[in-house]
């Protein structure tokens, strides 16, 4: 039951940014933003207190200048994805203690920086660990 009236119009993505970067709106650039349940394990139930928890962290990284972040939820793990290029910035000593404090006062324990770097769908690899 979704519209998609852009997509109707048969505008694809590229042409899309390119007519918003010429009428002038800021999020021409916008990376994109996948739903917030793609944080969370599969069998985990999906709150709006967990929802809300993992928006919260994702913007203290965003608002510290890191224009694509992740932060996969595990439980009392937060698992930071960042592309590779932008993974010595957090290392930043006053970067990584503002890090540290926020998402300690969200409720994780630990806050992990997954050396793979960003990848999308990356909670999806545990689906193919029962098959064979």
């Amino acid at each position: 039951g979704v519209i998609s009236p852009l997509k109707e119009a048969g505008l694809a993505k590229e042409e899309i940014r390119t007519a918003s970067k010429e009428l002038g709106l800021s999020t021409w650039d916008k990376p994109a933003a996948a739903c917030l349940a793609s944080r969370i394990p599969y069998g985990t139930k999906i709150t709006e207190d967990l929802l809300k928890k993992i928006s919260s962290a994702e913007s203290v990284l965003k608002k510290l200048g890191f224009r694509q972040v992740r932060v996969r939820h595990h439980g009392n793990i937060a698992r930071i994805e960042l592309p590779t290029h932008d993974m010595h910035k957090i290392l930043n000593s006053k970067i990584k203690n503002t890090v540290l404090k926020s998402l300690k006062k969200l409720g994780y324990i630990y806050i992990t920086l997954d050396i793979e770097g960003y990848t999308t769908g990356s909670m999806n690899k545990t689906l193919n660990l029962n098959k064979k």
